[in-house]
């Protein structure tokens, strides 16, 4: 007999619907699987047969055909497994015929018949879910993953046998057999939430009032910052501390970054949200694959993993520069695409971008008492961060080390939620401006809208001619000047912008004292 099961595949971090065809009939017995499938896909039959043995079915030999459709996909990954096992049950009418229908089926399969964790499900529930699915059988460890997802009833098994009971039994016992998981997002994005977290105190960062206030600018407007110091200066302190100055995750915010982790295989087991805003600091020899994402199955690099959050690469000379310059599009884009002889895939990767390097390779200059190294040194050393890279990093500051006073005194230094609530304001006011455009945050204006939202008066152009030609700087440079005074501006909770919020902004600029091309 010949039947039809629903599942899902992924493609990026989105998804679609694939039906699971099985036709089971006399002949030789042969199970065949088609439809443009990977290693791991056509694995299946080998898992699928064992468990049902070892759960005590013992099938009749048969010609099997699964035919996975739309078959010009390519089809990754172990979702499949409980599809096809439903599909051939039906297909030999140990289950009713269409009892699964209208039903999204994803799962694992282990030897035993127990169903294991997968990855992608959001994604998947979510498309079946916009398709009009109405019910789908998950894994028990994906269950509260797929939950939040509106409109959709999602159940959570642990074995096949279950999944079994489920589709032999009456309607109305059904929800007893498997209930339904309902998960409260009002909960988790309410009033209140995520107020116990422990996250790193901007209260803790002692001195460094220029870094802080630029810190302060690129949270608030969603800018690229770069900060050059000796070492144990709190460069990475302040990093660490950026996450906590941000606003909170909203749901669709934490919809897209739960995609992204969940496509990526980290979503921890049982966890239904991420409802922190990403943090990734990965190791300066990192590689690109690794970083931009890719390998011969892409997956999610680092870049789209600090979706919506921050991405901090200390020490960045030390990075190589093929992968420093493949961050170029992404910057600007706020996306990577990803082409295989497989398919092409598309990632998200709208990350905050901080930096932190040292002056030098000694980490000293130019204090000539401790720094040994060369003015060639210095040059080659600096020169490992090109030109177009640094034209994207909208604040750069210069970082001093820490005096004694300022280590020993009793000032009571401002907290990350005192921070956090002008950062919020002058979200609040761009949210505003740009809400009728495509636009969230001023680092988001593209250069043919700076007019528009970054206009200036005749004393306000004079300023900029002067910046322009005393900085020489670049068409890119210069449109970052404005989106960081627009934003210099917000935080003052001015409505134009104005000769000191361009003045500070210029302040930001890479120095030509390190940089010299």
């Amino acid at each position: 007999m010949f039947s039809t099961v629903i599942s899902g595949a992924l493609q990026g971090v989105s998804a679609y619907l694939v039906s699971v065809e099985v036709d089971a009939s006399r002949g030789l017995p042969i199970f065949s699987m088609v439809g443009s499938l990977s290693q791991e896909v056509r694995e299946s039959r080998e898992r699928v047969l064992v468990a049902l043995k070892n759960v005590g079915l013992h099938l009749q030999p048969c010609h099997i055909t699964v035919n996975l459709s739309p078959a010009d996909r390519r089809k990754e990954g172990t979702a499949f497994d409980l599809p096809i096992a439903v599909g051939l049950l039906e297909a030999l009418e140990i289950v009713p015929k269409e009892a699964g229908d209208g039903i999204l089926f994803l799962g694992e399969l282990g030897l035993g018949g127990e169903l294991k964790m997968i990855r992608g499900v959001l994604p998947m529930v979510r498309a079946a879910a916009a398709q009009g699915i109405r019910q789908c059988i998950v894994p028990t460890a994906n269950v509260r993953e797929g939950a939040v997802i509106p409109g959709i009833a999602v159940r959570g098994a642990d074995n096949i046998l279950e999944v079994m009971n489920f589709l032999t039994a009456e309607e109305e016992e059904r929800e007893r057999l498997l209930p339904s998981v309902l998960v409260d997002t009002g909960r988790l994005f309410g009033a209140g939430a995520g107020k116990n977290t422990k996250r790193p105190d901007f209260c803790e960062v002692v001195g460094q009032e220029t870094a802080r206030r630029a810190a302060e600018i690129a949270a608030a407007g969603f800018h690229n910052l770069l900060m050059v110091g000796p070492p144990g200066a709190g460069k990475s302190m302040i990093a660490k501390r950026i996450p906590g100055i941000l606003p909170p995750l909203g749901l669709e915010e934490s919809l897209e970054v739960t995609s992204v982790v969940s496509v990526a295989g980290l979503l921890e087991e049982g966890e239904t949200l991420v409802t922190e805003r990403p943090y990734k600091s990965p190791h300066h020899t990192i590689s690109q694959a690794a970083l931009i994402g890719g390998s011969a199955v892409p997956k999610p690099g680092m870049i789209s993993l600090a979706h919506r959050g921050v991405l901090f690469l200390d020490e960045l000379p030390e990075f190589q520069r093929g992968s420093l310059d493949a961050l170029r599009q992404p910057l600007e884009e706020r996306k990577v695409n990803i082409s295989r002889m497989s398919g092409n895939v598309t990632y998200p990767s709208d990350f905050m971008l901080v930096c932190a390097m040292n002056p030098c390779p000694c980490g000293y200059y130019p204090d000539r008492n401790r720094c040994r190294c060369t003015e060639n040194q210095v040059r080659k050393y600096m020169g490992r961060v090109s030109g177009p890279i640094l034209d994207r990093v909208d604040l750069c500051v210069e970082l001093q080390a820490v005096e004694y006073k300022n280590l020993m005194g009793e000032k009571q230094l401002e907290d990350s939620a005192a921070v956090r609530g002008r950062v919020e304001r002058a979200r609040e006011r761009q949210k505003l401006r740009f809400q009728e455009t495509g636009y969230r945050f001023n680092g988001d204006i593209e250069a043919s809208a700076i007019e528009k939202y970054c206009g200036l008066g005749p004393e306000e152009q004079n300023c900029m001619e002067q910046l322009y030609s005393a900085l020489q700087l670049s068409a890119r440079a210069y449109h970052r000047i404005l989106k960081v005074a627009r934003t210099i501006a917000d935080l003052a909770g001015d409505e134009h912008i104005g000769t000191e919020h361009l003045m500070e902004a210029s302040f930001y600029r890479p120095s030509l004292e390190y940089w010299r091309f």
